[in-house]
Parts: structure tokens; sequence; C-alpha cells
């Protein structure tokens, strides 16, 4: 256990700069150096954040400093490389999603990880947002009964590319961007799927890829959930990045809404939850959720190094995440039923 952990940045684009900002302010962990491709984008990360070392080679800052742990804030085609180079030097690894692009490439990683005996843990924030955190614990606690259905959506119209304009080159953009999250809370809140049927549809003609979709998943015990997600849908006010959802169960029903309102409803009873997320003191509105969450995952992460706590979501556990994610593409293309089960028996 160390007093503080040191740490690395792998990938100084858009979203990398939340992560900066939650190390800044963990205590528990320092970033003593940051990489990428592009030094002009890495010296302006290292100057933003008073780091002083730089690198644009993953293999030379790896081989240069004494590290406890990587984030590695890339894209997915350059995660198997920069992961499994990592674990090869014995140092723990934190993946942004998407985890991989292909099985073999995650299931690579987890081995990797396995044979290093080293942790991995996937950035998924979407389960470390604060509303879904307290719709979680209701549900653990009881407070619903068993589960047996969900119907969990994100929808919006907020222009994502001009931030990221990569995604609108990507072949597989909504389920492999938003889908993931969406089908990690499902697993997360309804237990594993069985059994899954997914449509997608194309809006925008400037996005190579599909920009919504809608899956139907049938999970163990024969619970329910409908994932819904569209980028290219007209509310006023612009409700992005909010995702929504309602859980029923034998004894009552949970409803996350809009402006982060959680609702438990019972017969003949109902009960408002607190569950809006703070801004940190670095964000502002409307990100303050997923920054939140970006606090909640890191200081998670810091817990598991510590040996206080499992990875929320492992490598191992994100990949099964994944295959839900293209068993959906799989389904879409040929508008059938994926049957998942027969497939883990096999």
């Amino acid at each position: 256990m160390a007093s503080i952990y040191r740490g690395a940045l792998i990938g100084c684009g858009f979203f990398a700069r939340n992560h900066m900002e939650a190390w800044r302010r963990e205590p528990r962990a320092e970033i003593v150096a940051v990489c990428d491709l592009d030094p002009a984008r890495a010296r302006a990360m290292a100057s933003r954040f008073g780091v002083e070392r730089v690198y644009a080679d993953a293999a030379d800052m790896l081989k240069s400093e004494t590290l406890d742990f990587v984030d590695v804030a890339t894209t997915a085609p350059s995660h198997r490389q920069l992961v499994c180079l990592t674990l090869a030097h014995g140092i723990a690894a934190i993946c942004q999603k998407p985890f991989a692009e292909t099985l073999d490439d995650a299931q690579a990683m987890v081995m990797a990880a396995q044979n290093a005996g080293r942790p991995l843990m996937v950035h998924e924030n979407f389960r470390w947002q604060r509303p879904f955190r307290k719709l979680q614990q209701c549900i653990a606690e009881g407070g619903i009964g068993l589960p047996h259905f969900a119907h969990i959506s994100f929808r919006h119209g907020y222009d994502n590319y001009r931030n990221q304009p990569y995604l609108a080159e990507l072949e597989r953009f909504s389920i492999m961007d938003v889908g993931l999250h969406l089908f990690d809370l499902a697993r997360w809140l309804m237990g594993e799927v069985d059994s899954l049927h997914c449509r997608t549809q194309r809006y925008n003609p400037r996005v190579r890829g599909e920009d919504a979709f809608v899956a139907s998943l049938r999970h163990q015990g024969n619970g329910v959930s409908v994932l819904d997600c569209s980028f290219q849908t007209c509310f006023e006010p612009e409700p992005f990045p909010e995702t929504v959802a309602r859980i029923e169960g034998e004894r009552g029903t949970l409803e996350l809404t809009r402006g982060y309102q959680l609702k438990l409803h019972r017969a003949g009873a109902g009960e408002s939850i607190d569950a809006a997320p703070p801004v940190p003191s670095w964000g502002e509105k409307p990100w303050h959720g997923i920054q939140d969450s970006v606090v909640a995952i890191q200081s998670h992460w810091i817990d598991v190094l510590d040996g206080k706590a499992e990875a929320q979501p492992s490598g191992k556990d994100n990949f099964e995440t994944l295959k839900l994610a293209l068993a959906a593409y799989e389904s879409a293309a040929t508008d059938t039923v994926i049957d998942l089960k027969r497939a883990r028996a096999a």
C-alpha cells in the first residue's frame, strides 16, 4: 500500500482533461508524467496540470518512470497495445471505454492482467454517476423487491461532433459509444443477459455509423430491459448528457427523470430521493453529472490499488459488456435474436 500512488496518463485528448482534474484533487494519487503521440498536446496538458515529464512514446515512458498505475485515455484501437505493454511492466492499468473493438483484443488484455497479477479496470463511468449509485443502492436494500423490468434511455440532439469530431467517422458509433454504458448499467442493475435483439438507425448524414438504436434484453431469471439511444432527438430544453431510467420490481418502481430526480413509487405512497450530483469545483453544468462520476471512479480505483475494493468494472467484467455490444451489431445486421445463454454454455 503506497501513501501516494504514482500514475501516468496516456492520451491527452478532450475527455482526458476530466481525468486530470479529478486526479489533481485525489490526495492519494499523483500524475507524474503524461504521454501523447502529439507532443504539443502532451505539453499543453502537462503545463495546465503542473506535470514535469512529457513523452510522445509510451514505451519510453514506461521504461523511464517508476509508476504504480497508468490511466489509458486513448481511443479503442490503441488499447490492447498500451494496456498489455503497461501490464508487462508490472504496472496496474485503468482503461478508457470502449475497452476494445474485438473480443480477441479484450481477452488479450484480461489475460495480460491475470498473468501480471495486477488490477485492470475499465473507466466505465455511467455506473459511477450519483443517480445510478443511489438507484442501485435502493435495489440492493430491497426497496422495490426483485426487479423484473428496466427501461434505460439516452436521447438528445447535442452536437457531440464539435468536441470529438472522430465520432462522426466511426463505422460503429452509438452502440460502441453510449450503448456500452447502457449495456453495463443493464447488467449491473438486472443481471446477466440470456438473449438480445437490436435495431439500429442512422439519422444524421454527417455521421458514418448508426446514431440511434433500440435493444431488448432478456436477463437471467426472466427480467427484461429495453435500452434506447439517439444522438438526433429534439428536446427543449436539451437534456444532454442525462440518462433517464425506470426499474420496476415486485413491490415498487424506481424512476430516474430529467434533472436527476429519483422517485420511489410504492402502492399508495411515493418518495423522492436526492440524487442530484454536485458540480465539482472545476466543473460546470451540464457536464457535472459525468464529471462527478469521474471523481468517484478514480477514487474507487485508488481503493482498488489499496486492496480495499474489487474493480468495478474489471476488465474481465467489462468483457461481458463488450459481448453484448457486438451481439447487438450482429442482431441488427441479421434481424435475429442472439442467444447469449447458448454461447456461454458452448
